[in-house]
Protein backbone atom coordinates (compact mmCIF):
# COMPACT_ATOMS: atom_id res chain seq x y z
CA UNK A 1 0.00 0.00 0.00
CA UNK A 2 1.32 3.41 -0.93
CA UNK A 3 0.44 5.00 2.40
CA UNK A 4 1.90 8.43 1.80
CA UNK A 5 0.87 8.68 -1.86
CA UNK A 6 4.45 9.50 -2.87
CA UNK A 7 4.45 12.78 -0.94
CA UNK A 8 7.18 13.54 1.54
CA UNK A 9 5.69 14.20 4.98
CA UNK A 10 5.77 17.87 5.83
CA UNK A 11 2.82 19.29 3.88
CA UNK A 12 0.88 21.24 6.53
CA UNK A 13 -2.80 20.38 6.32
CA UNK A 14 -3.67 23.53 8.28
CA UNK A 15 -1.94 25.83 5.78
CA UNK A 16 -3.03 24.06 2.59
CA UNK A 17 -5.93 25.07 0.37
CA UNK A 18 -8.80 22.65 -0.21
CA UNK A 19 -7.45 21.66 -3.63
CA UNK A 20 -3.97 21.11 -2.21
CA UNK A 21 -5.39 18.85 0.49
CA UNK A 22 -7.13 16.72 -2.12
CA UNK A 23 -3.93 16.47 -4.13
CA UNK A 24 -1.89 15.51 -1.06
CA UNK A 25 -4.30 12.99 0.48
CA UNK A 26 -5.77 11.07 -2.46
CA UNK A 27 -3.99 8.63 -4.77
CA UNK A 28 -1.97 10.62 -7.29
CA UNK A 29 -3.93 11.55 -10.40
CA UNK A 30 -7.11 9.79 -9.25
CA UNK A 31 -9.34 12.77 -8.41
CA UNK A 32 -12.16 13.49 -10.83
CA UNK A 33 -14.11 16.64 -10.00
CA UNK A 34 -17.88 16.76 -10.27
CA UNK A 35 -19.43 20.04 -11.35
CA UNK A 36 -16.35 21.67 -12.79
CA UNK A 37 -16.02 25.35 -11.82
CA UNK A 38 -17.33 26.62 -15.15
CA UNK A 39 -20.57 24.65 -14.65
CA UNK A 40 -21.45 25.93 -11.17
CA UNK A 41 -23.71 28.93 -10.68
CA UNK A 42 -22.27 31.59 -8.40
CA UNK A 43 -24.45 32.11 -5.34
CA UNK A 44 -27.41 34.35 -6.26
CA UNK A 45 -27.79 35.32 -2.60
CA UNK A 46 -24.31 36.83 -2.47
CA UNK A 47 -24.85 38.58 -5.76
CA UNK A 48 -28.03 40.17 -4.41
CA UNK A 49 -25.94 41.63 -1.58
CA UNK A 50 -23.22 42.83 -3.98
CA UNK A 51 -20.76 40.36 -2.43
CA UNK A 52 -18.25 38.48 -4.57
CA UNK A 53 -18.92 34.80 -5.11
CA UNK A 54 -16.53 31.94 -5.82
CA UNK A 55 -16.41 29.75 -8.90
CA UNK A 56 -16.88 26.61 -6.76
CA UNK A 57 -18.85 28.28 -3.93
CA UNK A 58 -16.22 27.20 -1.45
CA UNK A 59 -16.45 23.42 -1.78
CA UNK A 60 -14.95 20.88 -4.18
CA UNK A 61 -16.61 17.51 -4.74
CA UNK A 62 -15.59 14.48 -6.73
CA UNK A 63 -14.52 10.84 -6.91
CA UNK A 64 -11.06 9.40 -6.36
CA UNK A 65 -9.18 6.49 -4.88
CA UNK A 66 -7.50 6.28 -1.49
CA UNK A 67 -5.00 3.45 -1.19
CA UNK A 68 -6.87 1.78 -4.04
CA UNK A 69 -10.28 2.19 -2.41
CA UNK A 70 -13.09 3.97 -4.22
CA UNK A 71 -14.05 7.12 -2.37
CA UNK A 72 -16.24 10.14 -2.86
CA UNK A 73 -14.87 13.31 -1.34
CA UNK A 74 -15.87 16.88 -0.50
CA UNK A 75 -13.32 19.49 0.55
CA UNK A 76 -14.41 22.83 1.99
CA UNK A 77 -12.32 25.94 1.31
CA UNK A 78 -11.98 27.87 4.56
CA UNK A 79 -10.43 30.81 2.73
CA UNK A 80 -13.76 31.60 1.06
CA UNK A 81 -16.15 33.12 3.59
CA UNK A 82 -14.82 30.85 6.33
CA UNK A 83 -15.95 27.70 4.54
CA UNK A 84 -19.53 28.70 5.29
CA UNK A 85 -22.42 26.65 3.95
CA UNK A 86 -24.87 28.35 1.64
CA UNK A 87 -27.48 26.99 -0.74
CA UNK A 88 -25.17 25.95 -3.59
CA UNK A 89 -22.35 24.88 -1.28
CA UNK A 90 -24.75 22.64 0.63
CA UNK A 91 -26.44 21.27 -2.49
CA UNK A 92 -23.07 20.09 -3.81
CA UNK A 93 -22.34 18.15 -0.61
CA UNK A 94 -25.85 16.69 -0.46
CA UNK A 95 -25.62 15.62 -4.10
CA UNK A 96 -22.32 13.89 -3.39
CA UNK A 97 -23.79 12.03 -0.42
CA UNK A 98 -26.84 10.93 -2.40
CA UNK A 99 -24.50 9.64 -5.07
CA UNK A 100 -22.74 7.61 -2.38
CA UNK A 101 -26.04 5.88 -1.53
CA UNK A 102 -26.50 4.93 -5.19
CA UNK A 103 -22.90 3.93 -5.98
CA UNK A 104 -21.80 2.48 -2.61
CA UNK A 105 -18.13 3.55 -2.63
CA UNK A 106 -15.76 2.21 0.02
CA UNK A 107 -16.03 5.49 1.94
CA UNK A 108 -16.95 9.16 1.81
CA UNK A 109 -14.38 11.71 3.01
CA UNK A 110 -15.52 15.11 4.23
CA UNK A 111 -12.60 17.52 4.55
CA UNK A 112 -14.39 19.89 6.92
CA UNK A 113 -13.12 23.46 7.21
CA UNK A 114 -16.07 25.62 8.14
CA UNK A 115 -17.46 28.08 10.63
CA UNK A 116 -20.98 26.81 9.91
CA UNK A 117 -23.94 28.38 8.16
CA UNK A 118 -23.36 31.27 5.77
CA UNK A 119 -25.32 33.95 7.57
CA UNK A 120 -25.62 35.98 4.36
CA UNK A 121 -27.90 33.24 3.02
CA UNK A 122 -29.97 32.86 6.21
CA UNK A 123 -32.64 30.18 5.86
CA UNK A 124 -31.12 28.76 2.68
CA UNK A 125 -27.95 27.97 4.62
CA UNK A 126 -29.82 26.47 7.56
CA UNK A 127 -31.84 24.24 5.25
CA UNK A 128 -28.64 23.17 3.49
CA UNK A 129 -27.10 22.08 6.80
CA UNK A 130 -30.18 20.05 7.73
CA UNK A 131 -30.10 18.34 4.34
CA UNK A 132 -26.41 17.46 4.79
CA UNK A 133 -27.15 16.00 8.22
CA UNK A 134 -29.93 13.80 6.86
CA UNK A 135 -27.77 12.73 3.90
CA UNK A 136 -24.83 11.71 6.12
CA UNK A 137 -27.08 9.46 8.18
CA UNK A 138 -28.61 7.98 5.03
CA UNK A 139 -25.16 7.12 3.68
CA UNK A 140 -24.17 5.48 6.95
CA UNK A 141 -27.43 3.52 7.06
CA UNK A 142 -26.51 2.20 3.60
CA UNK A 143 -23.32 0.75 5.09
CA UNK A 144 -20.88 3.33 3.70
CA UNK A 145 -18.55 4.92 6.29
CA UNK A 146 -18.30 8.70 6.29
CA UNK A 147 -15.06 10.13 7.70
CA UNK A 148 -14.64 13.76 8.75
CA UNK A 149 -11.11 15.18 8.53
CA UNK A 150 -10.73 18.28 10.72
CA UNK A 151 -7.54 20.30 10.70
CA UNK A 152 -8.15 23.46 8.72
CA UNK A 153 -7.93 27.08 9.81
CA UNK A 154 -11.71 27.39 10.34
CA UNK A 155 -12.17 24.13 12.21
CA UNK A 156 -15.61 22.49 12.36
CA UNK A 157 -18.12 24.79 13.99
CA UNK A 158 -21.84 25.44 13.89
CA UNK A 159 -23.81 23.18 11.60
CA UNK A 160 -20.67 21.55 10.24
CA UNK A 161 -19.63 20.72 13.79
CA UNK A 162 -22.89 18.76 14.07
CA UNK A 163 -22.29 17.16 10.67
CA UNK A 164 -18.81 16.06 11.74
CA UNK A 165 -20.22 14.39 14.87
CA UNK A 166 -22.80 12.56 12.75
CA UNK A 167 -20.02 10.96 10.72
CA UNK A 168 -18.69 7.46 11.36
CA UNK A 169 -15.48 8.93 12.76
CA UNK A 170 -13.53 12.15 13.07
CA UNK A 171 -9.80 12.42 12.45
CA UNK A 172 -8.42 15.63 13.93
CA UNK A 173 -5.07 17.37 14.31
CA UNK A 174 -3.95 19.45 17.27
CA UNK A 175 -4.61 22.53 15.14
CA UNK A 176 -8.14 21.40 14.36
CA UNK A 177 -11.08 22.67 16.38
CA UNK A 178 -14.53 21.19 16.90
CA UNK A 179 -17.56 22.68 18.64
CA UNK A 180 -21.16 23.69 18.14
CA UNK A 181 -20.71 27.43 18.70
CA UNK A 182 -17.54 29.26 17.74
CA UNK A 183 -15.66 31.34 20.32
CA UNK A 184 -16.66 34.63 18.68
CA UNK A 185 -20.31 33.62 18.69
CA UNK A 186 -20.23 32.74 22.39
CA UNK A 187 -18.51 36.01 23.24
CA UNK A 188 -20.96 38.04 21.17
CA UNK A 189 -24.03 36.42 22.71
CA UNK A 190 -22.87 35.87 26.29
CA UNK A 191 -20.10 38.44 26.75
CA UNK A 192 -16.34 38.26 27.13
CA UNK A 193 -16.74 37.25 30.77
CA UNK A 194 -18.27 33.99 29.58
CA UNK A 195 -15.67 33.29 26.91
CA UNK A 196 -12.76 35.41 25.67
CA UNK A 197 -12.40 34.56 21.99
CA UNK A 198 -9.07 36.39 21.82
CA UNK A 199 -7.53 34.03 24.39
CA UNK A 200 -6.13 31.60 21.83
CA UNK A 201 -4.76 29.23 24.46
CA UNK A 202 -8.21 29.00 26.07
CA UNK A 203 -9.88 28.48 22.69
CA UNK A 204 -7.67 25.48 21.94
CA UNK A 205 -8.04 24.09 25.46
CA UNK A 206 -11.81 24.08 24.99
CA UNK A 207 -12.29 23.29 21.28
CA UNK A 208 -8.89 22.10 20.01
CA UNK A 209 -7.89 18.71 18.71
CA UNK A 210 -6.05 17.56 21.83
CA UNK A 211 -9.04 18.30 24.04
CA UNK A 212 -11.49 16.64 21.67
CA UNK A 213 -9.29 13.55 21.46
CA UNK A 214 -8.95 13.26 25.23
CA UNK A 215 -12.73 13.60 25.55
CA UNK A 216 -13.29 10.76 23.09
CA UNK A 217 -14.98 12.96 20.49
CA UNK A 218 -12.53 11.92 17.76
CA UNK A 219 -11.35 8.51 16.64
CA UNK A 220 -7.77 9.57 16.04
CA UNK A 221 -5.39 12.47 16.65
CA UNK A 222 -2.97 12.99 13.77
CA UNK A 223 -0.08 15.31 13.05
CA UNK A 224 -0.65 18.52 11.08
CA UNK A 225 0.45 16.79 7.90
CA UNK A 226 -1.64 15.79 4.89
CA UNK A 227 0.20 12.46 4.73
CA UNK A 228 -0.80 11.79 8.35
CA UNK A 229 -4.47 12.44 7.55
CA UNK A 230 -4.17 10.09 4.58
CA UNK A 231 -2.58 7.35 6.65
CA UNK A 232 -5.08 7.86 9.46
CA UNK A 233 -8.02 7.47 7.07
CA UNK A 234 -6.50 4.33 5.57
CA UNK A 235 -5.86 2.79 8.98
CA UNK A 236 -9.39 3.55 10.12
CA UNK A 237 -10.90 1.95 7.03
CA UNK A 238 -8.62 -1.08 7.49
CA UNK A 239 -9.80 -1.69 11.04
CA UNK A 240 -13.39 -0.45 11.19
CA UNK A 241 -16.57 -1.16 9.28
CA UNK A 242 -19.79 0.82 9.33
CA UNK A 243 -21.84 -0.73 12.15
CA UNK A 244 -25.50 -1.55 11.72
CA UNK A 245 -27.58 1.29 13.18
CA UNK A 246 -29.47 0.33 16.32
CA UNK A 247 -31.71 2.06 18.82
CA UNK A 248 -29.72 0.48 21.66
CA UNK A 249 -26.51 2.11 20.46
CA UNK A 250 -28.15 5.51 20.07
CA UNK A 251 -29.60 5.33 23.58
CA UNK A 252 -26.21 4.35 25.00
CA UNK A 253 -24.55 7.32 23.30
CA UNK A 254 -27.25 9.67 24.55
CA UNK A 255 -26.80 8.40 28.11
CA UNK A 256 -23.04 8.88 27.82
CA UNK A 257 -23.54 12.49 26.75
CA UNK A 258 -25.97 13.12 29.60
CA UNK A 259 -23.51 11.66 32.10
CA UNK A 260 -20.73 13.79 30.64
CA UNK A 261 -22.77 16.95 31.08
CA UNK A 262 -23.32 16.15 34.74
CA UNK A 263 -19.64 15.42 35.27
CA UNK A 264 -18.06 18.30 33.36
CA UNK A 265 -20.85 20.84 32.92
CA UNK A 266 -19.64 23.28 35.57
CA UNK A 267 -16.08 23.52 34.24
CA UNK A 268 -14.97 26.55 32.25
CA UNK A 269 -11.55 25.42 31.02
CA UNK A 270 -10.03 22.30 29.52
CA UNK A 271 -7.50 22.25 32.34
CA UNK A 272 -10.27 21.42 34.82
CA UNK A 273 -11.65 18.70 32.56
CA UNK A 274 -8.23 17.09 32.06
CA UNK A 275 -7.61 17.02 35.79
CA UNK A 276 -10.99 15.30 36.29
CA UNK A 277 -10.08 12.77 33.61
CA UNK A 278 -7.06 11.79 35.68
CA UNK A 279 -4.28 13.75 33.99
CA UNK A 280 -1.65 14.30 36.71
CA UNK A 281 -0.24 17.48 35.16
CA UNK A 282 -2.99 19.01 33.01
CA UNK A 283 -0.99 22.18 32.38
CA UNK A 284 1.50 20.06 30.40
CA UNK A 285 -1.08 18.78 27.89
CA UNK A 286 -0.67 21.70 25.43
CA UNK A 287 3.08 21.03 25.35
CA UNK A 288 2.87 17.32 24.53
CA UNK A 289 3.54 16.03 21.03
CA UNK A 290 1.02 13.81 19.33
CA UNK A 291 2.54 10.46 20.31
CA UNK A 292 2.92 11.49 23.95
CA UNK A 293 -0.70 12.59 24.12
CA UNK A 294 -1.93 9.34 22.60
CA UNK A 295 0.12 7.44 25.18
CA UNK A 296 -1.27 9.65 27.93
CA UNK A 297 -4.86 8.91 26.92
CA UNK A 298 -4.22 5.16 26.89
CA UNK A 299 -3.03 5.41 30.49
CA UNK A 300 -6.08 7.30 31.80
CA UNK A 301 -8.70 5.55 33.93
CA UNK A 302 -11.52 4.01 31.89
Amino acid sequence: MNATNGFTPGHSYFEATARQRLQQILDAGSFREFLAPETVEVSPHLAALDLPGAFDDGVIIGAASLGGRRVLVAAQEGRFMGGSVGEIHGAKIVGLLRRAVAERPDAVLLLVDSGGVRLHEANAGLIAISEIMRAVLTVRAAGVPVLALVGGSCGAFGGMGIVAKLCSAILISEEGRLALSGPEVIETVMGVEEFDSKDRALVWRVTGGKHRYLMGDCAELVEDDSAAFRLGALEYLDTHGEPEPSLFTLRAVQQHLSDRMVRFGAYRDGLEVWADLGVAQPQQVPLLDRDSLVALKKGLPA
